[in-house]
């Protein structure tokens, strides 16, 4: 894959927007990383996952409600992710780094491989941001397309009617797939991926091993194999519903720019700060229990800009990030609902589901 640069030769904006954002940090005297909100919010979860999990292990609960609560075991594990290891995960939720790794291994409690997402999120997504070809969260599939340079083909054309169902086993497909593919290709998207040594590779097995253990073997045995994976199959629909429509509706809705990268160098022609205004969305901002839940990242702007500042922190970054964005004439996409965002997806997904020949038509009309 060619090198894809930025042209940061003009970075007056986020300069002024930096220096703003530390003169906040520096006259209330806060830290950039977690607060005690964010430890509480960590006991919360942490917390609840254990008690769905240990109550549909040895309580005798109906199938119905057993069902619901696996429901929610998904929804509290996609909530830790979003809230805990992703903070631990950018070296945002402590000051001190084992307790950023420990946060940031809340992932591989989930079955998946922080190694891998550092490389993956951290360095890849978050530098090359809707860069179809490298940034891995829109990788080129043969289900769905997310932006308009990927390759077409019949299907396509009611993706939107069946994205439900694709985002329901994305994180079956994480576990069990993508995980490994990475593992044994040594490849994140056409990225050689770190170097692993010893410790990464006894880390990978145990995390993988553990998970068969703890969230199939031991409940198949205890509760018997179809009651198990009708929970299981329940618990996996609700988290990859709920991963892949918050990390969706940051970047695969209306509005977001898409670039691409060939086979000969190239250069953006913006500074990357103010590319990730151009491909970045947030949602629901006034919102304060999805916020809570998604841990910030309906502030998807402010985390693309600031990643090493805990989301605890985003909805104070949003004001000055706002006025800066008046200030310099930069775009600041935003979607006032949750539910608004889902249908500019909605419907961003259904436009891409078009031949691009008729997307050209479309496009001169």
């Amino acid at each position: 894959m060619a090198k894809v640069t930025f042209d940061n030769s003009n970075n007056e904006f986020f300069q002024s927007l930096k220096s703003s954002v530390d003169e906040y940090f520096e006259t209330n005297q806060l830290k950039k990383t977690g607060n005690w909100k964010l430890h509480l919010k960590t006991i919360i979860l942490i917390s609840a996952a254990i008690v769905l999990y240990s109550s549909l292990l040895f309580l005798q609960i109906p199938a119905l409600p057993a069902l619901v609560m696996c429901g929610l075991l998904g929804f509290t594990f996609a909530s830790i992710g979003f809230s805990v290891m992703h903070d631990g995960c950018h070296g945002s939720y402590s000051s001190k780094p084992w307790v950023n790794e420990m946060m940031g291994f809340t992932l591989n409690l989930l079955g998946s491989i922080s190694f891998f997402w550092k490389q993956k999120h951290n360095i890849i997504h978050h530098t090359y941001t809707n860069v179809d070809g490298i940034d891995d969260d829109i990788a080129k599939s043969p289900v769905i397309r997310q932006c308009e340079t990927q390759k077409w083909v019949p299907a396509h054309r009611v993706q939107h009617l069946y994205l439900p169902m694709v985002y329901g086993i994305t994180s079956i497909a994480w576990l069990f797939i993508m995980d490994y593919v990475k593992y044994f290709t040594r490849d994140i998207s056409g990225t050689p991926a770190w170097k692993m040594n010893l410790k990464n590779h006894i880390v990978f097995w145990l995390t993988k091993i553990g998970y068969i253990a703890f969230y199939m073997v031991i409940p198949a045995i205890m509760l018997g194999f179809w009651p198990w994976f009708a929970g299981f199959v329940v618990m996996h629909v609700v988290m990859g519903i709920t991963l892949a429509l918050v990390f969706q509706l940051a970047h695969v809705v209306e509005h977001c720019e898409f670039e691409t990268a060939g086979d000969e160098p190239r250069q953006i022609d913006s500074a990357w700060a103010v590319y990730q205004l151009r491909t970045t969305a947030n949602f629901a901002m006034k919102n304060k229990v999805i916020s809570w839940f998604v841990g910030g990242l309906n502030f998807q702007v402010e985390h693309h800009l600031f990643p090493r500042i805990s989301h605890v922190h985003y909805p104070a970054i949003s004001k000055i990030l706002m006025r800066k964005c008046k200030e310099f004439n930069m775009p600041y996409h935003y979607y006032d609902t949750m539910s608004a965002a889902i249908a500019s997806h909605w419907r961003f997904m259904k436009y891409l589901g078009k031949k691009p020949a008729e997307l050209v038509l479309a496009k001169a009309a």
